[in-house]
């Protein structure tokens, strides 16, 4: 498991021009171009695109920590007063995801991998 946030996901509204944008930022080529995600790796840290993040309510990026048992961390956050903003959930090839806002409203998450 990594220390701290693992991924940073952007919802998008031009997946394609995102793309364009983040690749010069970060100096990289995406290693995940799909329709629903765009990934880039760089170093340990991954960034993402979700065109769909708009529409499901988000205004900000998502920081996501990688646990070894999402749901007992989902549970530990919730018990501290998150509430579920998406349940676990398999996003692909196993790898698990749940995100959570707190008091403020912030949107964090979660990441199983499998």
């Amino acid at each position: 498991m990594s220390q701290g946030i693992s991924q940073i996901v952007f919802p998008v509204k031009d997946l394609e021009r995102a793309t364009t944008l983040y690749g010069e930022l970060l100096e990289t080529e995406p290693y995940a171009d799909t329709p629903y995600y765009v990934g880039f790796r760089v170093g340990e840290q991954e960034i993402g695109l979700d065109p769909r993040g708009h529409s499901q309510g988000l205004a900000g990026p998502i920081a996501y920590r990688t646990v070894d048992d999402i749901r007992t961390s989902l549970q530990g956050l919730l018990d501290a007063g998150a509430q579920t903003q998406q349940d676990v959930r398999d996003v692909g090839g196993g790898k698990l995801a749940a995100t959570v806002r707190d008091a403020d409203g912030n949107v964090l998450g979660l990441v199983q991998e499998p």
